[in-house]
């Protein structure tokens, strides 16, 4: 019996709702599977436990996760919490912290659901992007606060050992799947510094892939191409900043962000990487029973991917694809299945 220690971490909102329902379907998959078992173990850290004690992560709270195979991370962020805050308390920390500078992001629209577009049914694409520095490296800074002189900065970091590495990445996923094409996303006709390093390296590493067929796109105009020409895509790399607008664009068009998974992977697996439905806390819903959890599912089968376990995998997405084909859907997707029969749903389609 391979075993796999999870840390479970829910956070806010409807993380709580949907991390509970992954770790069901988990649990259920486990052990009809008999071939793997995960040990959970419950981490409270959530913008309540920050009220309470005046921080997100408690003292060699870092320490301890690196203990574990793998992080299953629920949401961050509270309508009485600034999101700075929360963001930056817990989120960061870890991605950051664990150098889990891949993220990625697939979307594909699942049987039974309807894209938006016209097009949409066509959308497999998956979006991957730079997670530890670029815009949201935390560097910059205020002066005169509240006086009308008042300077703030927020400066994008770069570097080649960064951009480099998620150019790599990039280039290996893309090289994997049928198309073997990859869009580079860039800004580099109005960012002339980071951007146009961001783009010279990545035709350095290009070199190296030849078989892997390449477009460079502005990211203003690749918004355009996802809704017009969704057939020109397929993986797409992209900044901190572009690629989290891109990813939750990407979602819309295959349904809803409740289907969205996201893997933050550290690739060199020197410290556990997280899994997260990209969904966020989503206040609005939260205690309606009506959260979807297909996005944690997909997230889970990513999980089980990353620890090995394919075959595991694989039958969970046939599960949940064999749910969602019976248009078993909650209502953010036109239906009114609540979060329960959606989850009990899969547990029998297992």
């Amino acid at each position: 019996m391979r075993e796999y220690k999870i840390a479970a971490i829910p956070g806010d909102g409807i993380g709580l709702e949907v991390i509970a329902a992954g770790l069901q379907v988990l649990k259920v998959l486990g052990e009809r599977d008999r071939g793997f078992k995960l040990n959970v173990e419950h981490f409270p850290w959530s913008s309540d436990y920050y009220k309470k004690h005046g921080y997100y992560i408690p003292e060699g709270g870092l320490e301890k996760l690196k203990q574990f195979d793998a992080i299953f991370f629920g949401a961050v962020g509270a309508p009485d919490v600034p999101d700075h805050v929360s963001l930056w308390g817990l989120r960061l920390p870890i991605c950051q912290g664990f150098d889990q500078y891949a993220n990625v992001r697939p979307a594909r629209v699942l049987p039974g659901i309807t894209s938006p577009l016209r097009e949409g049914q066509d959308i497999d694409w998956v979006v991957i992007r730079e997670n530890t520095e670029g815009e949201y490296s935390g560097s910059g800074g205020r002066a005169h606060r509240g006086l009308p002189e008042e300077v703030a900065t927020e400066t994008s970091i770069f570097t080649r050992v960064g951009v480099t590495r998620i150019h790599k990445f990039a280039f290996e996923l893309a090289r994997k799947r049928p198309r073997k094409h990859l869009t580079l996303v860039t800004k580099s006709n109005a960012q002339r510094h980071g951007m146009v390093m961001w783009d010279e390296i990545f035709y350095e590493v290009a070199k190296d892939y030849p078989d892997v067929k390449t477009q460079r796109i502005l990211v203003d105009a690749v918004t355009t191409n996802m809704v017009l020409k969704t057939w020109s895509l397929d993986t797409i790399v992209a900044t901190n900043l572009h690629a989290d607008i891109l990813s939750d664009l990407a979602a819309a068009l295959t349904g809803s962000l409740g289907i969205a998974p996201t893997a933050n992977l550290n690739p060199e697996r020197r410290f556990p990487s997280m899994f997260e439905p990209i969904h966020g806390s989503a206040f609005d819903i939260t205690g309606k029973g009506i959260a979807n959890p297909v996005a944690t599912f997909w997230t889970a089968s990513i999980m089980l991917e990353h620890l090995g376990e394919k075959e595991a995998s694989v039958r969970l997405m046939k599960a949940v694809e064999t749910v969602t084909a019976r248009k078993l859907l909650t209502p953010d997707l036109g239906g009114e299945a609540t979060t329960a029969i959606v989850t009990e749903a899969v547990c029998d389609a297992l």
